[in-house]
């Protein structure tokens, strides 16, 4: 089975299929922590919910480069995903308790762009602080 990775083509395929399969995974879980439906949302055209959930995935996707950049196994790429998406995930929280003069998901929810930028730039920003946090092999 060793052998079957070292082929570049099945490696890749094997990164992006669990990166997919984790950014999936993500968005639902993101889902569930935001009080609005971001793609009954989106296709209502609300903005601020489109710049908000592109950051995440994103965000999402920007760990995930660096884990697969540092890792040696797809299990090592998986366990570094998952661990930045968690820190993605308390970040998500810190913004909402460091604003307290109002609530992050009704002002995303009501079209406010200027926090959805924010959102979406939070996310962003981090990913890339995470990623270069991920050890190397």
């Amino acid at each position: 089975m060793e052998t079957f990775f070292e082929n570049e083509f099945i490696r890749t395929a094997a990164y992006y299929s669990v990166t997919v399969l984790g950014l999936i995974l993500f968005l639902a879980i993101f889902e569930l922590v935001t009080k609005y439906d971001n793609w009954r949302e989106i296709k209502r055209g609300n903005v601020a919910v489109a710049l908000a959930t592109g950051g995440k995935l994103f965000g999402v996707a920007n760990i995930f480069r660096h884990s697969i950049e540092h890792s040696d196994s797809i299990l090592t790429m998986l366990g570094w995903g998952v661990y930045g998406f968690v820190l993605l995930l308390v970040s998500y929280f810190i913004f909402e308790f460091l604003t307290p003069s109002f609530k992050i998901d009704e002002e995303i929810a009501n079209d406010n762009r200027a926090v959805g930028i924010m959102s979406m730039i939070i996310s962003v920003g981090l990913s890339y602080v995470i990623g270069a946090s991920i050890i190397a092999r």
